[in-house]
């Protein structure tokens, strides 16, 4: 009898193909066939990278007949969000000025997943050059929630999220600037890690904000996304912004401190006691007090690095080029205008405001002081705490079409940016349902620069008991 091969964690595919049951093109074909059955609903893979998956899924076949020993990621089906240069395969950002672009390198990410053996099966949604929080922003169509057809998957690594909680792959590659691997992972009930700035190479990825975007992966547990993360992290001589961690990892026992929003979750936090993890204090998130400070920083620093990270693509550079230009500065003018959506045009346009002389000091200069004034205010709670713990968002997943306001969009990303201004590392973990809507909800648990191993270990802990990413009877497939 075929083996169950729903929602399957690394470790146990690992063993199924150790133990001959089943075959890594086994694997391959029945996430393919999950994806062509499912995905008209979800809408979240945009390319199937089939007989690539096929090939290495067999070679990797031909070593297990042959009695070799296989790495705990060899012949895994995974999917990566559209940012990550991909060799042959086509990498758009889900930008229509991208629209044909086939990458001639991979991404270090991925080739450390390749040579771990890990096989990429499919290319997924996101918000166009990853400029949004929900993935109605791509160049492409909105992705949906596997939870509730009617709502976002989250954004901007949406298509991963959703690819995850609808079994599409065993974990997803996404990126996170300002939550956009924690947000959608909590609105889609799985794990999702932002390392600390630095940990993972950002070589052949697309650049959205250079000195906050972060790469992680998005996948069922915390075990999973370990398992991941010691894959891709580590130095990189083509990315000067890597850092060479000691990730060491003690079992001491781990004080926290608890940041309340309103009453969202704090009935679990009280239910559920945790060995070895000791919530010292609780207090309202105001106390933190950078939530706002943090988020009104984030969105003048981070357009002003996507102003500059987006000239390139003009039509002669990189990028499609229009059509109904007669002359070049007409081709600047028009393909930009014409292949560019409303929220990177918005953003475009807000950062170049910041930059521009008479309004650098005013705007550019000022929110890089509250950056550095949030990260000293988070080294400091950080050095009385091991840990900081709170709701990832303030609310469950979304109605698609509800949040129309841009600056009710951004209120989203509330309670994850002062992460990635901080530079410090977060998971995202399920915790709980909301009661008014039966979605899932997310809990952050939040690091020093460098402890990314101890918060993915304290989240092992909590999944042990609590056992929320396991629950997928929601899951309307």
């Amino acid at each position: 009898m075929m083996e169950d091969l729903n929602y399957l964690t690394i470790s146990r595919a690992h063993d199924l193909l150790k133990m001959k049951k089943i075959t890594a093109q086994d694997l391959v074909k029945f996430y393919i066939d999950k994806i062509k059955k499912n995905n008209p609903k979800i809408k979240a893979v945009i390319t199937i990278s089939e007989k690539d998956a096929l090939k290495k899924a067999k070679f990797i076949d031909s070593k297990i007949s042959e009695g070799k020993e296989i790495g705990v990621l060899e012949g895994i089906p995974y999917t990566a969000k559209e940012m990550f240069m991909t060799k042959g395969v086509k990498t758009t950002a889900a930008s229509k000025i991208l629209n044909d672009y086939v990458a001639p390198y991979s991404a270090t990410s991925i080739k450390k997943l390749e040579e771990h053996g890990a096989i990429l099966i499919a290319k997924v949604n996101q918000d166009e050059f990853a400029h949004g929080g929900s993935t109605e922003n791509s160049g492409y169509h909105p992705t949906h929630n596997p939870w509730d057809l009617d709502r976002v998957p989250g954004g901007s690594s949406g298509g991963s999220a959703a690819a995850v909680a609808a079994d599409f792959g065993i974990f997803s590659l996404g990126t996170d600037t300002g939550g956009s691997i924690r947000q959608p992972a909590a609105y889609c009930g799985v794990t999702g890690l932002k390392p600390s700035y630095g940990a993972v190479s950002r070589y052949g990825v697309v650049s959205m904000a250079s000195s906050f975007d972060c790469i992680g992966p998005i996948a069922r547990n915390a075990e999973d996304a370990q398992i991941v993360f010691d894959a891709i992290k580590g130095l990189d001589s083509k990315d000067s912004t890597t850092v060479g961690y000691d990730f060491s990892n003690s079992n001491d026992e781990t004080n926290a401190i608890y940041y309340q929003v309103g009453n969202i979750l704090d009935e679990e936090i009280s239910k559920h006691k945790i060995e070895g993890i000791n919530i010292a204090q609780k207090e309202p998130v105001e106390k933190l007090g950078i939530t706002n400070e943090a988020l009104a920083a984030y969105y003048v620093l981070v357009p002003s690095e996507i102003s500059s990270n987006l000239e390139r693509y003009d039509g002669i550079r990189y990028g499609e080029s229009s059509q109904k230009a007669s002359n070049l500065s007409e081709t600047y003018f028009k393909t930009r205008g014409e292949f560019f959506g409303t929220e990177v045009k918005r953003r475009n346009l807000i950062g170049s405001y910041a930059l521009s002389a008479g309004y650098y000091d005013a705007y550019y200069k000022k929110a890089m002081q509250v950056r550095t004034i949030v990260k000293e205010k988070v080294d400091k709670v950080l050095e009385k705490y091991d840990v900081i713990i709170v709701p990832t968002t303030t609310e469950p997943a979304f109605k698609i079409g509800s949040k129309s306001d841009p600056i009710e969009m951004y209120k989203t990303d509330l309670l994850t940016v002062f992460v990635n201004l901080a530079g410090v590392p977060s998971v995202s973990i399920p915790f709980g349902i909301d009661e008014d809507t039966n979605l899932p909800l997310g809990l952050q648990i939040i690091g020093k620069q460098g402890d990314d191993l101890k918060i993915l270990e304290i989240a092992k802990k909590i999944q042990s008991l609590t056992k929320y990413h396991e629950r997928v009877e929601g899951i309307t497939l």
